[in-house]
């Protein structure tokens, strides 16, 4: 949890300041485009506040009416930065660069002049600095939300993105990487774009620019909505994950049978296991206790996500 919120703190850091420098470049240039990107980097920073609420809410106690706390809080949180920042601004941008390709503009070079150093400088080297500075903040806030995935890829075993992004529970920090790489390749991309339009004097090269950063925005607002969706309708441990959970209960002395193993999450990194078992019917009752409290203790000890565990002793099947 500690990780998950220096994570997005270090994002919130960054956007801050990238929205600080859109904003001086708004007002030295007088761009509406960079205006626009300073209300686009503001939305970037409110977007960790949501992540951050996701994350306060979800250290809530559980109560009567959250028997389970309040765990799924981040799935939902989640959610919501996946359908505003990528769904909303991807649009937006991929719907403004489409009309910029169809109705282009022509390059007007423009100049800005520097207030406290009184020197005139082409506008467009602003927008250079100002997506340069971006870039390097964003790979800052980058680089600390891969050294929390990392973590977790070394304490699971995971071995490669792709599969952390297949698996991990912890949506927050996921979504925080996914932010800041969407954002730094999208400076890239229209900082490349910006200076084949100054350089050629054709601004498709800029309205491409624009519809591709919305088209990569979209895709991932459709794979972090999916990915926060599995969660919060309920998903069960990965196969590959359960099946040694489950060897290991078939397994156990004393069971005869292991009719039922269910697993849910109910937070990040919090798993719920309920398990119906048929125990060797010469077992008396405090012997089968005996059983199950070890059998609990072996799944958490075997998989440290697991919080709870219910097992429920059923008669065998008839044969």
């Amino acid at each position: 949890m500690a990780s998950s919120k220096s994570v997005v703190i270090a994002a919130l850091i960054a956007n801050g300041a990238i929205a600080v420098l859109k904003f001086i470049g708004y007002t030295l240039t007088g761009s509406a485009a960079m205006l626009s990107e300073t209300y686009h980097s503001v939305s970037d920073t409110g977007n960790q506040v949501f992540l951050l609420l996701g994350i306060r809410y979800s250290g809530q106690e559980a109560d009567r009416t959250h028997p389970f706390g309040y765990g799924k809080s981040q799935f939902f949180y989640a959610f919501l930065v996946a359908v505003l920042l990528f769904g909303i601004a991807g649009w937006e941008s991929a719907k403004h660069g489409y009309q910029a390709i169809v109705h282009p503009h022509p390059v007007t070079p423009g100049t800005a002049t520097l207030p406290l150093l009184n020197v005139t400088i082409p506008a467009v080297w602003v927008n250079y600095a100002v997506l340069i500075g971006a870039i390097v903040f964003e790979v800052w806030a980058l680089w600390k939300a891969y050294q929390g995935l990392s973590k977790q890829m070394e304490k699971h075993d995971w071995t490669s993105l792709r599969e952390a992004f297949r698996k991990t529970s912890d949506v927050t920090t996921l979504t925080a990487f996914t932010e800041d790489s969407i954002a730094m390749g999208g400076a890239g991309i229209a900082l490349i774009g910006v200076y084949l339009s100054r350089v050629t004097g054709n601004p498709v090269y800029d309205a491409v620019a624009s519809f591709l950063i919305g088209l990569m925005l979209m895709g991932f607002a459709l794979a972090l909505a999916w990915q926060n969706k599995r969660l919060l309708v309920g998903e069960s441990l990965p196969k590959e994950d359960e099946r040694p959970l489950r060897s290991l209960v078939a397994d156990w002395e004393g069971v005869r049978e292991l009719k039922d193993f269910r697993t849910v999450y109910f937070g990040v990194e919090r798993i719920l296991v309920t398990v119906d078992v048929a125990f060797e019917e010469d077992l008396d009752a405090e012997t089968i206790n005996q059983r199950i409290s070890a059998i609990e203790a072996a799944i958490q000890e075997r998989e440290p996500q697991v919080r709870k565990v219910y097992i429920e002793p059923e008669a065998a099947s008839a044969v």
